[in-house]
């Protein structure tokens, strides 16, 4: 399953990078926009930073700032293949960390898990059963396992929607997925 798992990570890497900037651009603010329909006011979302070819989430951070949602974004800690979070209170404090991911060094506000109501998680693909196939090292599947209460939403550009993803044991589907073509999993009539 590893082998086929990095055969698609490829596939969609590459699907990713063709993407210009300014498709990333525009699709990421549809998705944003898409994202802050369905987070309450008042809601904690634990939000990734994003690098260059994923969904940017600095408009989504900055909106949640504005409306003043309490905003956590993760710190990886390769030691122990873990995440550690902390609130942030604007961007200025983000400065690139490990694998290029701004992360707030030397200007972190602990934050518990418990505390958070909607997780947002970066993925390479997905597909319709609300699977998610990341990067690989699994920070967001463990991450998961250890805190399950909250909601898991997943951002993507729809083409990285893949027809069947393998998945393992480890693996855990999310509660939505959105595009810029709005929420895709789970289909519109089961939101009903």
């Amino acid at each position: 399953m590893r082998e086929e798992k990095n055969r698609i990570r490829q596939i969609l890497r590459d699907r990713k990078a063709a993407l210009t900037p300014a498709e990333r651009l525009e699709k990421s603010t549809r998705i944003c926009r898409h994202v802050m329909e369905r987070i309450g006011v008042g809601e904690t979302v634990l939000a990734y930073t994003s690098k260059e070819l994923e969904v940017n989430t600095t408009p989504l951070i900055d909106a949640l700032l504005k409306n003043r949602n309490p905003v956590v974004v993760p710190i990886i800690q390769k030691e122990d293949i873990s995440l550690r979070l902390s609130y942030i209170r604007n961007r200025a404090v983000l400065v690139p960390s490990t694998f290029g991911v701004p992360e707030p060094i030397g200007s972190e506000i602990p934050a518990q898990a418990g505390d958070i109501t909607t997780i947002l998680l970066p993925m390479l693909g997905f597909d319709r059963t609300g699977a998610r196939i990341g990067y690989g090292a699994g920070y967001y599947d463990r991450f998961l396992e250890k805190n399950p209460g909250m909601r898991k939403l997943g951002i993507a550009f729809a083409c990285q929607e893949i027809e069947r993803l393998p998945v393992d044991a480890n693996d855990i589907r999310m509660d939505l997925i959105i595009t810029e073509d709005g929420v895709v999993y789970p289909a519109r009539k089961e939101l009903q």
